[in-house]
């Protein structure tokens, strides 16, 4: 094996890229200001602290839940009610969820085809559980970076069983079709006498691209996933939410899948307390993002530099993606400097490969977030490319 040690420093790549975790692990949560702090981020300490909260979002002198009983039932029935359904279930995860969903609507319809798009997340991200554990048969109406679009659902070449939208597409950066396009999309299902199952894992913060209120939007479809941790800050889980007999079934295939825990208070006391405090603040999360995503361009440009991309223009939600020409490791040591040198942490996530010297990182905007003007965040992009350019100088030298 060829020996992949830097000359200068006398480690691999592999030790630079762990060093530069650590050091961005602990730039940021040792930062004086960050566009989000995420649960994923934090210690031990300050996620119990999230259930401080917890008596004012349920009766804490009731019994601890069984097998799904007592608070668990009060989540479900919350949800079932925010989205207007007739029912919903709680699952430790969506990946379990969503398996649940469209094996039920497979034994109704009797087509275990999924159509759905390419770079959905059972499609990059779940190792083929559909296929593997649930039986089900999932095809790819496109891989192109946006929804798919009603043509392609009416003129699809075989029969499926079930229309799967994840709403929003998170991998090719958090994208929504228009209010428009998704009915259209949806009826172009039904004419093909499919059900409609949205993976609406951040659905809960849709509501202000669609200008609808959250159950209208739901309504749409014949069942829907939610998550609790991905925008809620929720411990974990999620939510299965559509008709009492469809969620009947589901909470035995729940069951089986090894779903039914025996106590699941603290996730879903955390969850409680994210419908109550984080989500009735995600449309203001979403404005601010927009402002975030046209100062990040703006001070891009006025920074001299060459080519950036804030994907798409107008995020749709409160998280969207930063492309730049540089190689993974460059954008993200500079990242690092950034943070490192200033206390304030622009990009807080990892830089991942989008092509050929070019790379990308996602922006997530949340309560902190909302401290930073326009012109905090222009500040910390010329803070950024400056050390940019010291990377790039610096790889340069021979």
């Amino acid at each position: 094996m060829a020996d992949t040690r830097d000359d200068t420093t006398g480690t691999t790549v592999e030790e630079e890229r762990t060093e530069r975790y650590r050091r961005r692990k602990a730039a940021y949560r040792s930062a004086k200001r960050a566009l989000a702090r995420l649960g994923v981020h934090a210690t031990l300490r300050q996620r119990l602290a999230v259930l401080d909260a917890a008596a004012e979002v349920y009766d804490l002198d009731q019994p601890a839940d069984l097998y799904g009983d007592g608070i668990v039932e009060a989540l479900e029935k919350k949800v079932a009610e925010l989205l207007g359904t007739q029912a919903a279930a709680f699952f430790p995860t969506g990946t379990m969820a969503q398996q649940v969903a469209l094996r039920c609507w497979a034994g109704r319809t009797g087509n275990r085809t999924v159509a759905l798009h390419g770079l959905a997340h059972p499609e990059v991200h779940e190792r083929n559980a559909f296929s593997e554990v649930s039986g089900l048969r999932p095809v790819r109406l496109t891989s192109e970076a946006r929804q798919p679009t009603a043509a392609e659902v009416r003129d699809f070449e075989e029969p499926f069983g079930a229309l799967m939208l994840e709403l929003p597409l998170r991998d090719p950066g958090y994208l929504l079709p228009s209010w428009e396009e998704l009915t259209e999309v949806v009826a172009a299902a039904r004419e093909r006498d499919a059900v409609v199952h949205f993976d609406g894992a951040r659905l809960w913060e849709t509501t202000v691209h669609f200008d609808r209120p959250l159950a209208e939007i739901a309504g749409l479809a014949d069942s829907v996933y939610v998550s609790f941790y991905k925008s809620l800050d929720g411990f974990a889980g999620a939510a299965l939410a559509g008709p009492e007999t469809l969620i009947a079934e589901a909470k035995a295939w729940r069951h089986r899948y090894g779903g039914q825990l025996f106590q699941q208070f603290p996730t879903a006391l955390s969850a409680l307390i994210g419908l109550e405090r984080e989500l009735p603040r995600l449309p203001e999360y979403v404005r601010h993002a927009r402002v975030v995503a046209a100062a990040l361009r703006e001070g891009f440009a006025e920074a001299g530099l060459p080519w950036a991309r804030v994907a798409p223009e107008e995020p749709a939600t409160h998280d969207f993606q930063v492309w730049l020409p540089y190689d993974v490791d460059v954008a993200a040591e500079a990242a690092v400097r950034a943070a490192e040198a200033t206390g304030v942490i622009l990009f807080a996530g990892p830089w991942d490969p989008k092509g050929p010297g070019t790379s990308f990182t996602e922006i997530h905007v949340r309560a902190a977030g909302l401290e930073w003007t326009a012109d905090d965040v222009k500040e910390a992009v010329a803070e950024f490319v400056a050390r940019l350019e010291d990377v790039v100088a610096e790889n340069e030298k021979p």
